[in-house]
């Protein structure tokens, strides 16, 4: 682990647009996919309305910039009721700074401070395992699926404050600032330093809990 004293954060900046979305790509290449395409994704949500400037924040040990976490409003709808919440991804830390709290420090303080600024909820895609550190839960508490009315296991809350979702059920929208448009994909990755599409183990982890889900209503 590295001593969260050694890492300063701070508001993401222009001039730290590619150095990010390269970060992105190293954290993400072939880990869920092969390749990724999580750095176009940040690229393309930056110019977003529903993107939230005042919690993009970096990490830095040192003077390097070694990880990123981004956050999104997206919404709870039920029938014609929208509940807004917070959505956040992706979460970026250069391979070879990972696995020491980076991750842990970014989300910890982004939580803290969309609490402070007065949001009630964050829902996620995310391994379970992981996010229950932080006091995630599975939606299938607060009768919250996903857009085929199912329950994910890796669909997970956060309540901001006591029952921030008390009342608040329906189908997650993460919305369409998560869709990446695959024909600017190949053009934009040119960018970046080439790298080899591979298959890994983390591809089928990643599949299989993608499909896992708690019932079906």
């Amino acid at each position: 682990m590295i001593d969260k004293v050694m890492i300063n954060l701070r508001l993401e900046e222009e001039k730290d647009h590619k150095v990010v979305e390269n970060i992105t790509r190293e954290a993400f290449w072939n880990l869920h996919a092969l390749g990724c395409e999580e750095h176009l994704l940040i690229h393309n949500m930056r110019k977003a309305p529903e993107f939230i400037k005042e919690l993009d924040f970096v990490a830095i040990l040192g003077d390097e910039i070694v990880g990123n976490i981004v956050y999104v409003k997206s919404k709870v709808i039920d029938e014609n009721v929208e509940y807004e919440v917070l959505t956040f991804g992706p979460v970026s830390v250069l391979p070879e700074y990972q696995n020491k709290g980076i991750g842990n420090i970014l989300i910890n303080h982004t939580i803290s401070l969309a609490t402070k600024m007065g949001f009630n909820a964050i829902i996620i895609y995310g391994a379970p395992d992981y996010y229950k550190r932080f006091g995630f839960e599975p939606t299938i508490k607060f009768k919250i699926t996903n857009s085929e009315k199912r329950y994910p296991v890796s669909l997970q809350a956060l309540e901001l404050y006591p029952d921030a979702l008390k009342g608040v059920v329906g189908v997650f929208d993460e919305g369409k600032v998560y869709q990446v448009d695959e024909s600017n994909f190949d053009e934009f990755d040119k960018q970046f330093p080439f790298k080899e599409k591979t298959h890994t183990e983390t591809q089928d982890w990643f599949m299989e809990i993608s499909n896992k889900y708690h019932g079906e209503i």
